[in-house]
């Protein structure tokens, strides 16, 4: 779980940074965080979608909470997998005893099964 949570989330920190610094031009000397190329990369992102480039960082926005909502989700059935299956029992009626949820063969079906 610590692996898909740091493979999620590094994605998104660098995106973030990237688009922060390079939409305030703090490029310290790299190219990469200039103005001009935030600007390139949406008017690209922008033409190859046929959308307006400046409708971009809100739709990635939505997309980065739809993902976080997901992935929250994830981890709370995760952690609560019993919980919730426990519930859905108690819920849909079922019993919790054990033994009507599992039915002794008899003795011919159980030499049978020993067989083969």
């Amino acid at each position: 779980m610590k692996v898909f949570l740091i493979l999620w989330v590094t994605p998104i920190v660098l995106l973030g940074s990237w688009y922060g610094l390079s939409y305030y031009d703090m490029n310290f000397g790299f190219r990469i965080l200039s103005r001009d190329l935030h600007d390139l990369v949406f008017t690209i992102y922008g033409n190859l979608l046929g959308i307006p480039p400046e409708t971009i960082p809100p739709l990635v926005l939505k997309a980065i909470i739809l993902d976080t909502f997901l992935v929250i989700g994830f981890i709370v059935i995760k952690r609560r997998r019993k919980q919730i299956w426990a519930g859905m029992r108690r819920m849909l009626g079922w019993t919790e005893s054990r033994e009507d949820a599992m039915q002794v063969p008899n003795s011919a079906e159980a030499e049978y099964s020993r067989i083969s």
